[in-house]
């Protein structure tokens, strides 16, 4: 399914899940982008952007708007996960099949990968975690200190699909799957807290990260809430 040009795999949650565990039992790199509207419309004057997320393996619904979008263009939404959803999915299946994870932090976020480990440990307990916090303007060198089988990174879009994507081209690679979680890693540490069960259900969540973060977040839900439904309505 293609939305003002960016790719979105409609699947049900079983067959997301499904994909998943395959990149996990594979050998080679996969790549797991999941779309909002923030992406798209970011897309439309980013072309390297673009091209990051429309040559991910898996590309998913992320935000109630891309399930309005496909109604506008007569498609139901099989299924919306969000990222920080996602990711625990990732790290429960990881930590049956004994896979080493590691954390990019940014230098910029308020998370450390230090923290999320511990949070991380404490639903996981097995898991082997490492990680690194690394300047998210600095492109990642071929001597980047990254290792481990799953990669989580939370530098934000789009630089973190666009980190992603480089580490593609590095050779001795042992990642078989990674994926950008924007403020995911705050939310496992609970220093931004989650939109109560019932939001989350009725496609709200904005609204309560809206209420937590008015001033930082005012112009990213304008682009999404009035912004991205314009530019689809008269698509």
């Amino acid at each position: 399914m293609n939305i003002l040009g960016v790719r979105v795999d409609n699947l049900s949650q079983k067959e997301i899940l499904a994909k998943v565990t395959t990149f996990l039992q594979g050998d080679s790199f996969h790549q797991i982008a999941t779309v909002n509207p923030e992406f798209i419309l970011g897309a439309q004057k980013d072309p390297a952007f673009k091209e990051a997320v429309n040559g991910a393996d898996l590309c998913l619904a992320d935000g109630v708007g891309i399930g309005f979008a496909c109604l506008r263009f007569g498609k139901r939404l099989k299924a919306r996960m969000t990222g920080v959803d996602l990711m625990e999915e990732i790290l429960r299946l990881a930590s049956i099949n004994h896979q080493p994870v590691f954390l990019v932090a940014s230098t910029e976020g308020l998370s450390s990968w230090e923290e999320a480990r511990d949070a991380i440990l404490r639903t996981h307990p097995s898991l082997q975690i490492t990680g690194a916090t690394l300047d998210p303007a600095a492109p990642p060198g071929e001597d980047s200190p990254i290792a481990g089988e799953l990669l989580f990174c939370s530098f934000g879009a789009p630089r973190q699909e666009l980190f992603i994507r480089s580490l593609k081209t590095q050779k001795n690679s042992r990642i078989r799957l990674a994926m950008g979680v924007g403020g995911g890693f705050d939310f496992l540490t609970r220093k931004v807290r989650r939109a109560p069960r019932f939001w989350r259900a009725i496609g709200l969540e904005w609204a309560w990260r809206f209420l937590q973060e008015p001033r930082y977040r005012a112009k990213r839900i304008f682009r999404s809430v009035v912004l991205f439904p314009i530019k689809i309505i008269f698509n």
